[in-house]
């Protein structure tokens, strides 16, 4: 882990800043993401565009990188013809990767800390279904599936696991199973939509699990529009008195079957003072939410 303060410490303290979306950095430097493993295959391929792209967000006043991780599977990695060791070294560089960025951040020497994202089952179906939930598998099924990987990325010494994206509070509850006896704490993020988690579930119901849960160190959204993280904020800082994690997407929408973004970009750095004042203590952005974005986030959380 990281030597200087913890995460949940600074968070006692004020409002930290996150990094935004790595897809949309890599696709910007040139990189083809059309794999179904998305960012995570040039952790194999290419692991130093991953290092320059947390580098582009620590350049731009983000405190916090979140691993190339989401997408990173044994299963996926497995159709792929990776074999089980190797995915696991994957799964650990990519820790790695945001480590060596934080070390290569110009200007004064000041906190920077490494969250290894761990993305719902969904991500590695790589059909959209994160965005649905209700997979028809039972709460130990999905514990099974995310236990493995979550405790290679443990091992790897991130500062924090990000269980992000979460659609739905059955899967909610397997990942804080297995977040037991890892020794890395943890935040968690719901997608949310109208008030609601994907799959339908009310927000108060699914910030409540996290509520009771002492390895969490922060419940929110990420990757919903922002007209949805205001209303996020409010109830998940109301329902579980712990620090709001909140770093939606630009506001457009994913078309699975297009692979294409669709409407218009409504993130605006102009909100983010909303969201520190409703309980927001960990701020930035997801999908095409990129570094001048999360520049103007710093600047208006700094005050400068």
């Amino acid at each position: 882990m990281s030597t200087t303060k913890s995460l949940a410490a600074a968070l006692a303290d004020g409002t930290v800043v996150l990094d935004g979306g790595m897809s949309n950095q890599l696709a910007a430097a040139g990189h083809d993401l059309s794999d179904a493993l998305w960012s995570a295959r040039l952790l194999a391929d290419e692991p130093e565009a991953v290092t320059a792209a947390h580098l582009a967000y620590f350049e731009a006043g983000a405190d916090v990188a979140i691993t190339a991780s989401y997408q990173a599977t044994f299963e996926g990695f497995a159709r792929r013809g990776t074999g089980r060791e190797r995915a696991a070294e994957l799964l650990a560089l990519s820790v790695e990767c945001a480590r060596t960025a934080a070390l290569r951040a110009p200007g004064p020497r000041r906190p920077r800390w490494v969250a290894a994202s761990v993305g719902p089952y969904g991500a590695m179906l790589a059909d959209g279904s994160e965005y649905r939930g209700r997979y028809g598998l039972s709460v130990a099924e999905l514990e099974r599936f995310h236990r493995p990987r979550m405790e290679v990325l443990a091992s790897a010494s991130p500062d924090v696991l990000a269980l992000e994206t979460i659609p739905d509070t059955d899967e909610a509850e397997a990942l804080l199973r297995a977040l037991r006896g890892l020794g890395v704490p943890a935040w968690l993020s719901y997608s949310a939509a109208d008030g609601r988690t994907r799959a339908g579930q009310t927000l108060e119901d699914a910030f409540a699990l996290a509520a009771r849960a002492d390895e969490v160190i922060a419940v929110g959204v990420n990757c919903c529009t922002p007209e949805d993280a205001d209303h996020a904020v409010a109830v998940a800082a109301r329902v579980t008195g712990k620090p709001v994690v909140v770093y939606p997407n630009s506001g457009e929408r994913w078309d699975a079957r297009a692979r294409a973004w669709t409407g218009e970009a409504t993130f605006s750095a102009s909100r983010v003072t909303g969201w520190r004042d409703a309980g927001a203590r960990l701020v930035g952005g997801c999908c095409r939410v990129g570094p001048e974005a999360i520049a103007s986030v710093a600047r208006t959380l700094r005050g400068s």
